[in-house]
């Protein structure tokens, strides 16, 4: 069943990058990584691996900061728009099921994320998870984490940016100090292997993109640190 599933949501996303469809891509480097990624105190020349990156410009600027990034991405379209759009002119090979283009400090396999071995990536520091994690559809997601377990270095770090819906006042005042802000659902994800750290959290009010007309709704942007648990 996991396998339809995947299959499905796979043409999903490559028809709309296709049919450009990507109003999710941020034309900046996202603030809060500007802003917290110094926070994880990581040695110089780290390699950071972005799952299912699209053509973020997050992957410049981690390079710019003196790290070896490795993205992956399911859709052509989106590699060639990410080094044609930023001026670069790839090397382009293959490895296994993966094509790679390669300009500088920038690596991209074009190929499934669910189809990645240990040996495709080499030896990760951190994970920088932007909306890889809140792309997929909710039946996929604890298979996602457990893949990125496996094919990752256990000491291998995640630094997450998350967009939850805002808890009512009541209920947090409820819940226990050591708690406050971690989502349900990413606690049932990732409690076990990694202590959570809640780095920041930001409130802001949207649109409901599945009731328009109603008024906005309160979101909570958040920044996770995930130590892993060895």
């Amino acid at each position: 069943m996991e396998e339809i599933v995947t299959g499905r949501d796979n043409q999903r996303w490559l028809k709309m990058w296709r049919n450009d469809q990507t109003d999710f891509h941020q034309l900046k480097v996202n603030p809060l990584l500007a802003r917290f990624w110094t926070s994880l105190n990581l040695r110089k020349h780290s390699c950071i691996f972005v799952p299912l990156c699209g053509k973020s410009l997050d992957l410049l600027w981690l390079a710019q900061q003196g790290n070896d990034v490795v993205g992956v991405e399911l859709s052509p379209v989106a590699v060639k728009a990410f080094f044609e759009e930023n001026h670069l002119i790839p090397r382009k090979s293959k490895s296994g099921e993966f094509t790679v283009w390669e300009s500088g400090r920038v690596k991209i396999l074009c190929g499934d994320f669910f189809r990645l071995a240990p040996s495709d990536l080499g030896k990760i520091d951190v994970v920088y998870d932007r909306a890889a994690l809140t792309a997929l559809p909710e039946a996929l997601r604890f298979r996602y984490v457990a893949h990125l377990r496996q094919i990752l270095p256990m000491a291998c770090s995640i630094f997450l940016l998350t967009i939850e819906d805002a808890r009512p006042a009541e209920e947090m005042s409820l819940l226990p100090a050591q708690n406050k802000g971690i989502d349900e659902e990413i606690k049932a994800l990732y409690e076990r292997h990694f202590e959570i750290d809640v780095a920041h959290t930001e409130l802001a009010w949207e649109a409901d993109s599945t009731h328009p007309e109603d008024s906005s709704i309160a979101v909570e942007y958040k920044v996770y640190r995930l130590i892993p648990r060895i």
